[in-house]
């Protein structure tokens, strides 16, 4: 891959300062996802959750209830060659939150491991060209029970006389739990296409959810983002860029014992700003804020008013 990066270097070179930009985004790609070898890194999403919402109508959060999520992901991945590698992440969740449980307010924390990921990624397409190029990836892999499930056994008791929420309250089991209990599937794409110094980049995901602990089944979701950016600082070096990101998810009602409930599906829309910047071929990182336009609930929910997402990634 040196190699080919170096011959692309030295045959661009006699060209225009734009097909200089081209060995330049190359290098960017190299540092970002394309090189072979190790890699190591760790990623945060910060959500702040307080905003209530009954059937997509926002309504007034009278007891103060909220969640602080972080979820911290350690990855650790290998790429056999230019086309193919796998990566496993592992997250570290911490959520502090205050609900209302039989008219008292209770204040709590939750964490631990939670499901741990597997990863496996393919180059698909890479087209080059004297003002670009474009990169179209698939990837799939599996979802494993390693975080806590215990907290989905309040779900079986939300509407009975057995401990549940006599009070409404928008913080639910689900939102709580650190885990699963299920084996699920991954799938995706993500593409890149680059003309000069602006780049539209997109990625999609969809979560295939099996039952897991406490006959609970997350129902199916999918998530997806992505949006038009701009290298301000592009060279051998390295680069620094930055991107208007649109991003979603839609998701359905979870079951119950086989039964769908009424208020855990969403489809929600976010806006906002992401910077990334790269340093040789080795390392990248990038940082995004994640603010709502749209989120439809079903039944009453307590949703994220804003996100803050970041991640570092080093290639060895």
């Amino acid at each position: 891959m040196k190699i080919l990066t170096g011959v692309l270097c030295a045959t661009v070179s006699v060209l225009s300062a734009s097909a200089c930009d081209l060995c330049s985004l190359y290098v960017v790609t190299e540092a970002k996802e394309a090189r072979p070898g190790w890699e190591v890194g760790v990623a945060e999403q910060y959500s702040h959750f307080r905003d209530w919402r009954e059937d997509g109508i926002k309504i007034p959060n009278e007891d103060h209830e909220f969640i602080d999520s972080s979820i911290t992901q350690f990855l650790l991945g290998y790429r056999f060659n230019h086309q193919f590698g796998l990566q496993v992440n592992v997250p570290v969740i911490y959520r502090s939150f205050r609900r209302v449980i039989e008219h008292d307010i209770v204040r709590g924390r939750e964490s631990g491991i939670g499901d741990v990921s597997i990863i496996g990624r393919y180059r698909v397409s890479e087209k080059l060209w004297e003002d670009g190029m474009a990169t179209l990836d698939l990837f799939g892999g599996l979802k494993l029970p390693t975080g806590d499930a215990s907290r989905l056994s309040e779900e079986a008791h939300e509407d009975d006389g057995g401990g549940g929420h006599h009070h409404p309250s928008g913080v639910h089991g689900h939102d709580l739990a650190l885990g699963s209990g299920s084996v699920d599937g991954i799938i995706g794409a993500s593409g890149t296409v680059q003309w000069r110094r602006v780049f539209l980049a997109a990625e999609i995901q969809y979560a295939l959810r099996t039952e897991g602990r406490f006959d609970y089944q997350f129902a199916n979701d999918l998530t997806w983002n992505g949006g038009p950016g701009v290298y301000l600082w592009l060279d051998h070096r390295g680069s620094a860029a930055l991107q208007f990101v649109v991003s979603g998810e839609w998701k359905g009602n979870d079951k119950m014992a086989g039964v769908r409930t009424d208020d855990t599906g969403i489809t929600a829309v976010y806006l906002g700003p992401a910077v990334s910047a790269t340093w040789g071929e080795r390392l990248s990182a990038e940082c995004a804020v994640d603010l709502p336009v749209h989120q439809h609930t079903s039944g009453l929910q307590i949703v994220p008013d804003y996100r803050v997402r970041g991640g570092v990634t080093i290639r060895l």
